[in-house]
């Protein structure tokens, strides 16, 4: 059974803004910035304010910034990469938006690295173009996150660290209104309490924790994904999880977040390679190693099971010590933090969990089907990913797309009619399932990475279903669980995962990172097009939009 609210103490404490902006990453920061002119903007975080998705990104920004190199050659390799379920509109507006967007993150104080006064540029996979801007070598996220939070201290926007965003909260017209939120240690009781906002704008970032083993931190659980599709929104193509080719393997059984090994590695010219020393992406693809993500994680799984081996490997004992200290920095030293030298040595490597291409689903200026709720990076599905997101895309999303939706506010708040929030207190109605004890988290990561990882198949999906489905009726004890932040996110993580294995099983072919191993071929007549997930009362449903007309 998946809730359509979550157990929780009613709110004993209350707050009044115009805009709430749930997340810390790029994308919300920037949001939070861009908002602020138009308003009081208010913003919450899980932990704290750099604890997310950004500061891990290593490989940088992708924008046509070369002279060499277009707008229209940067849409090209991404459509290629979204495997013809892109949003041409939505690309379009990425690609040339992006590059003026990356100049006003630099005016901002991003200092990204040069060479010879003009920004030093990568190539990574899918990319035809060295297009990738970085800083500290490899610690791309890390830099821009000091850069946008600097911003933020003299901004005048609002912040709350430590707070786990619960519901959505609805006026009598059915717009958003505010949200309830757990803040630890704040408030009575137990910290929970609710924000009352014009406009709601979700910037919670991904849900890779919902596998055993993912890049992302421990705070990505699908929290975004999960409040949408317990508010009514639309969410869009959840099959399509991409898993990064190359993260450190650590042995048989390793879980949590893992090394990532950045795709800009292979781009500067690191190879891969089977035990034997053989280049098995050669002949696979015509960029070899530079294939996009999902071509290149089906060759390192492929060339596992030929060899039998548990993980391949990325050689890059060619760069010389010299390079990996002032270009990799970052993953050198983690790296060698576990036992490995890439100087001397072949690093091993194994796809995990990377990213979500598909989320809440938006218009170009962020819009979600609920009124005045709005998504932006990685919890969003704005069109440009399509199948398999293209290397690099997902920083330059978060910066272009929280900024539409800050050119869009102003419009849409005047032309808002004001109505009260449901209820005195602000807590949203709905149907309350019972609260997942925190123990199930572990259960749906052992499931998902069984059967809705890298590989899938109708019969493995089936087991998914049946065992998540059976999970939400043992999984709760009478009553429900205690409330509390383990619960919550242990909740969330099955909500996610229930619709996550939905939407694979309907999907009967192989598009991008969506590999289904009965339905080998890509289906262009019948499943050129998204799947919508939505939730009514507490039961998921999954229908199939033909890709006819373009989203506005």
């Amino acid at each position: 059974m998946i809730p359509s609210v979550l157990h929780a103490p009613a709110p004993g404490w209350t707050t009044d803004t115009d805009v709430v902006v749930i997340g810390s990453g790029i994308a919300g920061l920037v949001a939070a910035l861009r908002c602020r002119p138009h308003g009081r903007v208010l913003l919450v975080t899980k932990a704290l304010l750099d604890a997310g998705s950004t500061r891990w990104a290593q490989g940088g920004i992708a924008a046509a910034l070369a002279p060499d190199d277009t707008p229209e050659e940067h849409l090209a390799d991404t459509l290629t990469a979204g495997v013809g379920v892109c949003d041409e509109d939505a690309v379009r507006a990425l690609v040339t938006e992006g590059p003026d967007a990356v100049r006003d993150l630099i005016a901002l104080g991003a200092a990204f690295d040069r060479s010879g006064g003009d920004i030093a540029l990568t190539r990574e996979g899918g990319h035809h173009r060295r297009r990738i801007a970085h800083a500290g070598g490899d610690a791309t996220g890390a830099e821009i996150s000091r850069a946008l939070l600097s911003a933020l201290k003299d901004s005048g926007v609002e912040v709350i660290e430590h707070a786990l965003v619960l519901d959505l909260v609805k006026d009598a017209a059915g717009r958003a209104a505010g949200v309830t939120l757990h803040v630890m240690g704040v408030g009575q009781p137990g910290g929970v309490g609710a924000v009352r906002a014009r406009a709601v704008v979700l910037a919670t970032g991904g849900l890779g924790q919902v596998f055993s083993a993912t890049t992302n931190p421990e705070v990505s659980t699908g929290d975004g994904v999960a409040l949408a599709l317990r508010a009514g929104a639309e969410v869009t193509d959840l099959e399509f999880v991409q898993f990064h080719p190359t993260v450190l393997w650590l042995g048989e059984g390793a879980s949590g977040q893992q090394p990532l090994i950045s795709e800009a590695v292979r781009g500067e010219g690191a190879h891969l390679v089977d035990h034997e020393g053989v280049r098995f992406m050669v002949g696979r693809h015509e960029l070899a190693e530079l294939a996009p993500r999902d071509v290149v994680a089906k060759g390192i799984i492929n060339r596992m099971r030929e060899t039998g081996a548990s993980h391949m490997l990325l050689d890059g004992r060619h760069f010389g010590a010299a390079m990996w200290e002032s270009r990799f920095p970052t993953i050198l030293a983690a790296c060698r933090h576990h036992g490995i030298d890439p100087v001397t040595e072949p690093i091993p490597v194994v796809p995990a969990a990377h990213h979500a291409s598909g989320g809440v689903r938006t218009d170009l200026h962020g819009r979600t089907s609920v009124p005045g709720l709005y998504a932006c990076g990685e919890v969003a599905c704005t069109g440009v990913h399509g199948a398999n997101r293209l290397a690099s895309n997902s920083l330059l999303e978060g910066l272009v797309f929280a900024a539409r939706i800050a050119e869009a506010l102003p419009h849409d708040l005047a032309a808002a009619a004001p109505h009260a929030p449901e209820g005195a207190d602000g807590v949203p109605e709905g149907v309350r399932g019972g609260l997942l004890g925190p123990g199930v988290r572990g259960e749906v990561q052992r499931i998902m990475t069984s059967f809705a990882g890298v590989l899938r198949g109708a019969e493995g999906l089936e087991t998914a279903a049946r065992e998540l489905a059976a999970l939400g009726r043992a999984g709760a004890p009478p009553g429900g669980a205690e409330p509390g932040v383990d619960a919550w996110e242990a909740t969330n993580l099955h909500t996610v995962a229930s619709a996550i294995v939905a939407a694979a099983r309907r999907r009967e072919e192989t598009r991008g990172s969506h590999w289904r191993e009965d339905f080998p071929e890509r289906a262009d007549g019948t499943w050129r097009g998204h799947l919508v997930t939505r939730l009514a009362g507490n039961v998921l449903t999954t229908t199939y939009e033909p890709l006819e007309g373009k989203r506005s």
